[in-house]
């Protein structure tokens, strides 16, 4: 049975993680933890059951502003009071588990995981960042591009309830 946890730099060696974009390797190696304890974000590991201080990927989850004017209009009506969306800011295969579809089960993780916080605080959207080439990734999900950023990807939340909840 494979689930998240938080990364713990105790246990965690983060500097054997390479998933070949040097930006996310350094995040996770340096910045994940201080923006953890500064109540920034949360970052979530898959372990490798072999071996518990092996990370096989993760994702970073937080909230964002939501650029209203870049949604397609019938979600701008809908949504014109929300203010915040939940992000994945971040989502990374060590380099050594590609191919698995460990990235498929991470990014349905970590939309189950803002799922269940927008039960609590609602938001509407879901909003990603694709990094280098990722976006067809997102869009086999049911993510569609923002108007004005071709990187910068949304899913509502009634859309993840609907095919995950």
């Amino acid at each position: 049975m494979m689930y998240t946890v938080l990364l713990d730099k105790a246990k965690h060696d983060r500097n054997r993680f390479n998933c070949g974009i040097e930006a996310l390797n350094n995040y996770l190696k340096v910045m994940a933890n201080q923006q953890a304890r500064k109540d920034n974000s949360r970052t979530f590991v898959l372990e490798d059951d072999k071996d518990g201080s092996s990370i096989i990927g993760f994702y970073t989850l937080t909230m964002t502003p939501i650029e209203l004017k870049a949604l397609p209009d019938k979600l701008q009506k809908k949504h014109q009071s929300s203010t915040s969306g939940g992000l994945i800011a971040r989502l990374a295969i060590d380099e050594r588990y590609k191919g698995k579809r460990f990235g498929e089960w991470l990014l349905i993780d970590a939309l189950r995981k803002l799922l269940a916080a927008s039960d609590s605080v609602a938001f509407p959207v879901i909003i990603v960042d694709a990094k280098d080439g990722a976006k067809q990734f997102y869009e086999r999900y049911g993510f569609q591009a923002f108007r004005n950023t071709d990187n910068k990807l949304f899913i509502t939340i009634a859309d993840v309830r609907a095919s995950i909840g």
